[in-house]
């Protein structure tokens, strides 16, 4: 398929990808404190298992609802408008939560709205931010992979590295800190990305639906679009069919505690970083097909090592494998989406693919769960490398379309 070849507005110079970037870094640590304080404020409010996992569903179940009917309107709104107001949205959200936790008026359910809208907002922020880039830098390929490999390294880094960590050390001085910081954090990024270019509005009169059903429709028409979209379905199936039970795994083959749990998971997420410098090199010399043989081999033969080690620094090396490989999936998809797709359809692509991966992930923990209840915990490793290898046969054989 030929690459889209629309002009841009015009190319932009490297200020407004600061703004971008800061805006990003900013925002996604407050994303990360949140996946902490969430669940440790869910375990304060109840005891009762399924209470608390509704909250982490809850993030789930936005991206379900809302997605694709935001991906639509995404590509006929001012998306910088689009941005500022997720982010202030999800401010005001999380500072009404923090004042109700002040006056102990927080709930189960109140918890539970508020992440889910939360998590609307970013069923918004997330595909117009990803819509603005190409508008920002061109459709250079090299020049794409080159931003997005320093874009999902700094959301690697907030989300994964900084954010949890003063998540939990906040949530420790105070319940309602870390929610309040959040909002804080979705204020700042909103003052930097009103700082953006303008992107003008695509009025349209075309029904929602519609909408939904062209850009779905556009994505699996196109080898390109549908090799990323359903690599990445593969790599969080087989990653959350894994590392759902591995905190279980971790304590009772290796014995570790709370805290060297916590630095195994920063090794992820260090690896995530580093993927961000060799994600853009692999994305320019293989097919979309090729880089997703390679991250879902490096994965499933990562998972493989943690099993049969019993050195807790053999397994921490496995995971900043497994790292690498998700930070250049990332970027091999989130470049290749924005080199073949028309600008009007950029937000409904991102969203149907972002749709795919979270539902893709939620089966994989599922499946996970069920693994280990009837086989053992070493099982769903076992089970997650079998799938991602053959995964990566499969698409092995897809690589052969250059892209």
């Amino acid at each position: 398929m030929p690459t889209v070849t629309e002009t841009p507005t015009e190319v932009q110079t490297a200020k407004p990808l600061r703004w971008l970037f800061a805006s990003t870094g900013i925002s996604v640590t407050g994303d990360g404190m949140l996946l902490t304080a969430a669940p440790l404020m869910a375990a304060t409010l109840s005891r009762d298992p399924l209470s608390v996992a509704s909250v982490t569903a809850a993030g789930y179940a936005a991206w379900l609802f809302a997605g694709l009917p935001a991906g639509a309107l995404v590509d006929r709104w001012n998306r910088r408008l689009v941005m500022v107001s997720a982010d202030l949205v999800r401010a005001a959200v999380l500072a009404v939560f923090a004042g109700l936790t002040l006056f102990d008026l927080a709930t189960i359910p109140v918890l539970v709205v508020a992440v889910f809208l939360v998590g609307v907002g970013s069923c918004f922020f997330d595909p117009a931010a990803q819509a603005l880039v190409p508008q920002l830098v061109g459709r250079d390929k090299d020049r794409l992979g080159q931003v997005n490999g320093r874009f999902w390294a700094i959301d690697t880094f907030g989300r994964s590295l900084a954010g949890p960590p003063l998540g939990a050390a906040t949530f420790g001085a105070s319940r309602a800190l870390p929610f309040g910081v959040d909002a804080l954090s979705f204020l700042a990024s909103a003052a930097l990305v009103s700082r953006l270019p303008n992107s003008p509005s695509k009025p349209s009169t075309q029904p929602i639906l519609p909408a939904i059903r062209e850009g779905v429709a556009y994505l699996l028409r196109q080898t390109e679009l549908r090799t990323v979209t359903f690599g990445m379905a593969f790599y969080n199936l087989g990653y959350n069919l894994a590392f759902a039970t591995l905190i279980l795994f971790a304590q009772d083959k290796l014995g570790i505690s709370t805290f060297a749990y916590g630095v195994l998971v920063a090794a992820m997420s260090v690896g995530g970083i580093i993927g961000g410098w060799v994600g853009p090199r692999i994305g320019a010399r293989l097919t979309p097909g090729h880089a997703y043989a390679l991250t879902l081999s490096v994965q499933g033969l990562a998972w493989l090592a943690a099993v049969f080690s019993d050195h807790v620094w053999l397994v921490g090396l496995s995971l900043v494998c497994v790292g690498v490989a998700s930070t250049t999936g990332s970027v091999v998809g989130g470049s290749t989406r924005q080199l073949h797709s028309p600008d009007e359809l950029l937000g409904r692509v991102v969203a149907a693919t972002r749709l795919l991966g979270i539902g893709s992930a939620a089966i994989g923990a599922v499946l996970g769960g069920l693994v280990a209840d009837a086989a053992g915990l070493a099982a769903p490793f076992y089970v997650a490398a079998c799938f991602l290898l053959a995964g990566a046969a499969a698409f092995l054989r897809l690589g052969r379309t250059r892209h």
